[in-house]
Formats: C-alpha cells, structure tokens, sequence
C-alpha cells in the first residue's frame, strides 16, 4: 500500500490542500493491478473543514472494490470560490500526470464527495470544461470518467444549505451572479459525467431537493445517472454503519448501508 501526504499546488502558487493516498500495490498474482480504475475523494464539512468519518474508512471500503483512492483535504473557509475547485482539478491533474507510478487507469479516474465535498465533485463535473478551470490549468482534459454525490449540497436557491455557501462564497455571497454561478442544478450540461447519487428523505440539514433538483437536470441534459433516495436517515452517515459511527453514537442507520453495495453494482457496470 502507498500511503503519502501530497502537497497539492495551483501552478506554482502552493495552497493549504493535501493529497492523501490509498493506492495498492501491483502484484504478479493479480489481473490488472498495475491499471486499476481510481476515486478522487473529497469528505464534506460545510466548506468549514473536511470530515475524517467521510475520509479515511470511505477509502478503504473503496480499496476493497477495486479502486485506488485519494482522499483530498480541499481548504474551507476563509478560502472562497473557486479556491477549493482549483485545488480539485489540481489533484485529478495529478492523479493523471502520476498513473503509472500509482497503478492508476488515467482513463477511469473519478470523483466523489460527501455533503459539500459532494458540491466540489459536481463542480469539477460541470467546470471541467469552462474557463474558470481551462484559462487556470491550460487543460481541457479534466472531465472525471463518471463522478459519486453522496447526500450533496447542491442548489444556493430555496433549498440551500445557507452554511456551505456562506463558507464558500465568503464576501460575495449577497451576490446573485455568484449564488448562480455554484447553484450547480442550473448550470448541468450535457458533457456531465454520468452519476450516481444517494441521500435521505428525512435529511434535515441538505434537503433531498437538492440531488433531486441535480438528478432532473441531469435526465434533461441526457446525462446517466443512477439515484438512490432511502426512506430514513440523517445528514451525514458516511457508510451509515459502525465503521463510521460518531463518537457520540450517533449517525448510525443499519438501513441506509446498502448504498456502498449499490455503489459497488453500478461501478462494475461502468
């Protein structure tokens, strides 16, 4: 296993984003395994820090399918947009340039992200091919394979969760040119990845509305995407069983644990 804290840098301007890695190594007995298909990973936080629950024990259970993963610690507030989206299209850049020295496939790299990491995973997803990431890297190949939301935030509309777009808009989030700008359900196209979703009816802190409002979008573009809504749970259940349980017992909901296998499911149909 190659496990390494990378520094992640936009150009030559060094950012407060780390790069930590979960990547198996190639062995003889092994089919592929110098080309495995790999997860860029961002754990949620409201834009406020990155969550170790939707970290580290998510990287594992992707190891066990298949994927090698890289866990991004994104900077959060006061960092402002698009300070975190660069920092993303950094480490899938990177993760391209360095496939061969980490046994990656550079044509099936994805993203994935919980909460507002969610948010980051769709918005490279959507931004991939737009100036906002095409005039900064001089690169009009950071389009994921296909891209995991995972109870995301979404929409800066009525549905918004206030804090992650407080966090991330900073000084311009009075601004309506802004709040449409990251209101991700209005600016979905068809060169979208295609994409798999999850989250809960009963989510008090990110509506449902907001991976419905990204999933109608999507089928309007003609986008793929596979949607999972389970009848009960709160916000933030990561695996939603004891691997990451709070430290308070809390965020346990044995019902909800078969996203992993559904997700399992549509990765090999990929």
């Amino acid at each position: 296993m190659i496990t390494e804290r990378i520094p992640i840098s936009v150009g030559t301007k060094p950012t407060e984003a780390v790069l930590q890695t979960y990547f198996m190594d190639a062995s003889d007995e092994l089919f592929d395994s110098d080309k495995r298909p790999a997860i860029l990973l961002m754990p949620g936080g409201a834009y406020r820090y990155t969550s170790d629950r939707e970290a580290e024990p998510i990287a594992l259970r992707l190891n066990a399918m298949g994927y090698q993963v890289a866990v991004l610690r994104y900077s959060c507030a006061p960092a402002a947009f698009p300070q975190a989206l660069w920092e993303c299209a950094a480490a899938f850049r990177f993760l391209k340039d360095n496939a061969a020295e980490y046994n990656i496939d550079k044509k099936r790299i994805l993203t994935m992200g919980f909460s507002a990491g969610g948010h980051l995973a769709a918005s490279l997803g959507i931004y991939w091919n737009h100036p906002l990431i095409t005039e900064v890297f001089q690169d009009h190949t950071l389009r994921p394979y296909a891209q995991i939301l995972c109870y995301p935030v979404i929409t800066a509309g009525v549905q918004a969760h206030e804090e992650s777009f407080r966090n991330l808009l900073q000084e311009d989030y009075d601004k309506p040119e802004m709040r449409e700008l990251v209101s991700l359900e209005r600016q979905v196209h068809r060169d979208v990845p295609r994409t798999f979703i999850w989250h809960t009816h009963s989510d008090p802190t990110v509506p449902v509305a907001n991976s419905l409002l990204f999933a109608s979008a999507l089928v309007k573009a003609g986008v793929l995407c596979e949607f999972h809504m389970y009848d009960k749970g709160p916000h933030g259940l990561a695996t939603a069983g004891k691997l990451t349980r709070r430290s308070d017992g809390e965020k346990l909901q044995p019902e909800c644990e078969s996203w992993l296998s559904l997700l399992e499911t549509w990765l090999n149909s990929l």
